[in-house]
Formats: C-alpha cells, sequence, structure tokens
C-alpha cells in the first residue's frame, strides 16, 4: 500500500466526512495538518490527516475507508502508516465518539488506551445530533498510544 500526501485543497471531503460530519473542522484541521491518501485503480481508497498538537505530540484527526473497500484490513494499515509518519514523536492521539463502539475497539486493539473524556464535545460543538449504534454521541473519548 503506497501513501502519499494530498494538497488541502484536493482532500477526499466526502471520505473525510464520513468520520467527522462537520465540514467547518475537516476545512480547518486539512489546512493546518497533513492529509495522507491511499489509491487504486479506481481512486482513492483511504484517508487520514495527521496534526502536531503539542510539542512530543501528533493528533490522528481522521481516519477513513471507502465503503467498497472496507472489511480488508486497509483501515489497520492506515493506521500503521500513520504511526510511520509519526516518527520522531513520543506519543498519538485520536479522540472518538462515545456512540463509536466499533472504533473505540479499533484503537484499543491497536494499542491505544483511553486517556480522557471531552464531557459534551459534540453537542457544544455541532449543531447537529449525532446518533451512531442507537447512541446519542455527545462525548469524545481521547485515546493516545506511546509510540
Amino acid at each position: 500500500m503506497k501513501v502519499h500526501i494530498c494538497p488541502p485543497e484536493q482532500a477526499p471531503l466526502e471520505l473525510l466526512m464520513e468520520a467527522d460530519p462537520s465540514i467547518s473542522h475537516i476545512e480547518d484541521y486539512i489546512h493546518r495538518g497533513t492529509v495522507h491518501v491511499t489509491e487504486d485503480d479506481a481512486g482513492v481508497t483511504g484517508v487520514f490527516v495527521l496534526l502536531p498538537t503539542r510539542p512530543g505530540t501528533i493528533e490522528l484527526v481522521n481516519i477513513a475507508v471507502t465503503n467498497d473497500r472496507r472489511r480488508e484490513g486497509l483501515g489497520r494499515k492506515l493506521l500503521e502508516a500513520a504511526k510511520e509518519q509519526a516518527a520522531g514523536y513520543k506519543r498519538m492521539e485520536v479522540g472518538t465518539g462515545n456512540s463509536s463502539t466499533g472504533q473505540l475497539a479499533f484503537y484499543q486493539k491497536a494499542g491505544f488506551r483511553i486517556t480522557a473524556i471531552d464531557r459534551d464535545f459534540f453537542t457544544v460543538h455541532y449543531k447537529e445530533e449525532i446518533w451512531e449504534n442507537g447512541i446519542r454521541c455527545r462525548d469524545m473519548i481521547r485515546l493516545t498510544l506511546e509510540l
């Protein structure tokens, strides 16, 4: 799998919106961070965005795989590529919704540990209610991986 950096103006916004429904948030962090994409002959297959936040810390602010490529292990490969791109950092952080049960399992299986909860993050920072798995998304679960 080959990963390359994509200029913000060419970022696959529809795919990024599958992991974050706020186009304004996406527009903000793709210009502050680095967008990485994978492609095959049909086009983009996956994307992740890394954003340095504090000395020694980088955040994985978005990671997504196209619908037709899910369940193939591409998400794990994207996460491994993100860790490679984070060489030189001490830790990687990621945040996901309290209702994102699959994502919480995905990150914990990859070695991330829950380190904080931003209560009411999604009710304060997102205009529309978000529902997943029959659960209202209210809180941001923060996870950290020591690199």
